[in-house]
């Protein structure tokens, strides 16, 4: 009777488990998920189709990987701002949607970064706002809980978003562009890969992005601290996927393709490298040459 009582403890156990999408790597790859938490609004990282369906370069990036390790991805819409607690309290196995790196490095275990990104402002075309000295005075919308208001926040631009007339916080970003429509704001803060997505689907020429980045940064795929087996794990088939040329695929599709840093560092390293061996090869003819000197 005791055993049959352990039996369904522990089968009680794997169940609850298994809900709550917590991944943990095992050889049996198979019965295993990796649960995303994305913005559902944040195209064209994660975004709902005209289908209905859950898309994205994030999402669909993860979905190869899990496909690659025979795992279940599960595609979970999360409030951008409880970010935090769903991954603390293990209803999601990480955060990968367009998330910024830079100023949440002790947050998290990250990634190797995958993409550049920039923190920019969108006006209207003919708002005659050219410049972010311009935004003086001026009402700005942005996301709640975004790197773009955490970008505004920072030490670095605290005089630009001191200049503003107001700063307002937007549940999302098809909020702010209604905003900037009903002349409620004057631009928005927004990442630029965003921007680009926005503004292909609205009104061409109706709104540009000005020349001045608010702040430059990298994207990685957020997981709780302390979880580096799942990181190590899902950030490897990445690498694959990328050197078997689908991430370029991926982010063609999408048009961030100008934004992918995947290989950066090994470049750096090569051409480093290559300049080393330049230097050498420089170092040990001029000792050639000197000696021929002194034979003379």
């Amino acid at each position: 009777m005791k055993k049959r009582s352990l039996a369904v403890l522990m089968a009680g156990i794997m169940a609850a488990s298994m809900m709550t999408g917590v991944v943990s790597v095992y050889a049996d790859a198979d019965s295993k998920t990796l649960t995303v938490g994305f913005d559902a609004e944040y195209p064209p990282f994660g975004y709902k189709d005209d289908n209905g369906d859950y898309v994205g370069f994030d999402l669909d990036l993860a979905q190869e990987v899990c496909d690659n390790l025979g795992w279940e991805l599960v595609k979970k819409p999360i409030n951008w701002d409880s970010k935090d607690m769903e991954l603390n309290s293990g209803s999601i196995d990480c955060i990968w949607n367009g998330f910024t790196i830079n100023g949440r490095e002790d947050d998290y275990t990250w990634s190797d970064p995958y993409l550049n990104n920039e923190q920019v402002m969108v006006v209207a075309a003919d708002s005659g706002i050219e410049k972010l000295d311009d935004l003086a005075g001026k009402n700005v919308v942005v996301q709640a809980a975004s790197a773009a208001l955490d970008a505004l926040n920072s030490d670095d631009n605290k005089d630009l978003t001191a200049s503003f007339g107001s700063l307002t916080e937007n549940p999302d970003y098809n909020t702010a562009f209604m905003n900037l429509d009903s002349g409620a704001a004057d631009a928005i803060a927004v990442d630029i890969g965003v921007a680009k997505y926005q503004l292909s689907q609205r009104e061409e020429g109706k709104y540009v992005i000005l020349d001045e980045p608010i702040q430059s940064e990298q994207y990685g795929i957020g997981f709780a601290k302390g979880n580096d087996e799942l990181k190590d794990t899902v950030w490897a088939e990445v690498l694959k996927l990328y050197d078997a040329g689908e991430v370029d695929k991926l982010a063609e599709k999408y048009e961030v393709a100008d934004m992918l840093c995947i290989g950066d560092d090994d470049d750096t390293k090569a051409a480093d490298a290559e300049e080393t061996d330049d230097a050498s090869e420089d170092e040990a003819a001029e000792t050639d040459a000197e000696a021929e000197e002194d034979a003379e």
